[in-house]
């Protein structure tokens, strides 16, 4: 019997020894979930320099993407930007064919005609410079011969008033031109905001990836205590089963984090304006910032009046209205001058030069589409002013949109911090009682699995706080740059 208890007190001081080595592999994942919530859980003391292989592959890696690095590239490389530029130079080609309405028109000419109807031959005659007094006889006035007459001719034409239609077509194209500005402005706005939500995405995956990485080496350590405890006949075969699940869940987890990694750097790629597998080093973390962001009122304000989209809606209405002043103009009078030198010849060599000058005033005293002209710009601007009115309602509604989604987005980060060092001491205290006996190791495991989960959604809250952020900023017409991100 003494035997007995002897042998019953070694087991219980090996159980004890045991519980003593798994408490301090415990303690180490919960002191650096609390001490460093800003990084992913960290078990295992490593190196921060790495061995060899890590230094080797630091050489050949590309140059650290940095955040306002990424957006320059966008800026330049991305397909949108570039089809923004095109459409300046559209508006520009536009602006100069309006204004070249004001220029005189200048044509060369050069024609042969070969005929005998004898008024054709005696006008060439006379253009010529060869009508002599035979032919003057009346069989060759109307019979004449088959004559040659080759006329080169220059001609000007120059409008002095052409019914307002130039300045309306210039001032429609100078429109033009500011449209295609905020065009490009809203589109590099879109181009930041895509950017930068997919380089945070990538840091989301990364440091996701780095958490499931640290569970599953959390969860082989857990198999591994259970399955000594079970040789030693500690614990029962059912803790070692409960482990080893929880391993495999930890596994599927760092799989599709893996995944993730690899989709949000092809987007990330996609969103630069590169192929999808172009290779990055994007550097940084998801650490804790502060914005400041005024009341959902005066966000509205500063969105209407920084929108480049709105702004692009007051253009489009004063080019209909400017169109309509056209229409109406249409009434006016048209003034042109022109004038025209030329020689004939009967051959290549010999002619007669002449020239005219002169004047015209038009008027159009019946035109039957001008009425319905004017009444469609005039229904064009009433559509304009409309949609006008309409998008103002949606920016509006974009604005307190984007804003409730940051403040959501802020007050879910302030709970998910809390919610890490709850987790944590949640963890102590079950473990302490896992290795008194007082629990299931069924207790330990959900434990871990709520600090994971902690963890996890942590990440996700700050990458929301900051794409709230971005958000509200495209929405008000203000994201301009990233530097409330990169300081």
């Amino acid at each position: 019997m003494i035997g007995s208890k002897r042998e019953t007190r070694t087991m219980n001081d090996i159980s004890k020894k045991i519980s003593r080595g798994s408490c301090k592999i415990v303690v180490a994942f919960v002191v650096a979930a609390v001490v460093a919530p800003n990084r992913s859980l960290v078990v295992y003391g490593q190196d921060a320099a790495g061995g060899p292989a890590q230094s080797s592959q630091q050489a050949n890696a590309p140059e650290a993407l940095t955040l306002p690095l990424a957006v320059e590239i966008a800026l330049r490389t991305n397909p949108l930007m570039r089809a923004t530029a095109s459409g300046r130079e559209i508006a520009d080609a536009q602006a100069q064919e309006a204004k070249a309405g004001r220029f005189p028109l200048v044509q060369l000419s050069e024609t042969w005609i070969n005929g005998n109807n004898p008024v054709f031959v005696f006008g060439s005659l006379l253009e010529q410079g060869r009508f002599t007094q035979r032919n003057f006889n009346l069989t060759s006035l109307n019979n004449p011969d088959p004559l040659n007459n080759f006329r080169f001719g220059v001609t000007i034409k120059a409008p002095l008033f052409d019914g307002r239609q130039t300045s309306t077509r210039v001032a429609v194209a100078k429109l033009n031109q500011k449209q295609a500005d905020t065009q490009t402005d809203q589109v590099a706005q879109r181009v930041r905001f895509e950017t930068l939500k997919a380089y945070y995405g990538v840091l989301l995956a990364q440091m996701k990836k780095e958490v499931a990485d640290e569970a599953v080496k959390l969860a082989e350590a857990d198999v591994k205590r259970s399955g000594d405890r079970v040789e030693i006949g500690a614990t029962v075969s059912s803790d070692l089963l409960s482990a080893e699940a929880q391993l495999a869940e930890f596994h599927q987890q760092r799989i599709q984090a893996a995944g993730d990694v690899v989709i949000a750097r092809a987007t990330l790629a996609t969103a630069l304006g590169l192929p999808v597998d172009a290779p990055q080093n994007v550097s940084g973390r998801l650490v804790a910032k502060a914005f400041d962001v005024a009341g959902q009122d005066e966000l509205m304000r500063m969105a209407l009046d920084r929108r480049p989209d709105y702004s692009r809606a007051s253009l489009v209405g004063e080019s209909r209205r400017e169109q309509l002043k056209g229409a109406r103009s249409e009434f006016l009078p048209r003034v042109d001058v022109f004038a025209n030198a030329g020689a004939s010849r009967n051959n290549w060599v010999d002619g007669s030069g002449d020239y005219l000058i002169g004047a015209s005033v038009t008027f159009n005293l019946l035109d039957a589409g001008r009425k319905a002209r004017i009444a469609q710009a005039r229904a064009a601007a009433e559509l304009a002013a409309s949609e006008r009115e309409h998008l103002a309602n949606q920016i509006r509604l974009e604005v307190v949109r984007a804003y409730q989604e940051y403040v959501s987005a802020r007050e879910r980060l302030v709970v998910a911090e809390r919610v890490i060092s709850h987790a944590a001491e949640a963890l102590r205290i079950v473990q302490d009682r896992y290795h008194e006996g007082l629990t299931t190791i069924t207790e330990v495991l959900r434990a871990e699995t709520a600090l994971v989960r902690a963890r996890l959604n942590l990440l996700a809250a700050r990458y929301d706080h900051y794409v709230g952020y971005a958000n509200v900023l495209l929405a008000t017409g203000r994201l301009t740059d990233v530097e409330p991100f990169a300081s």
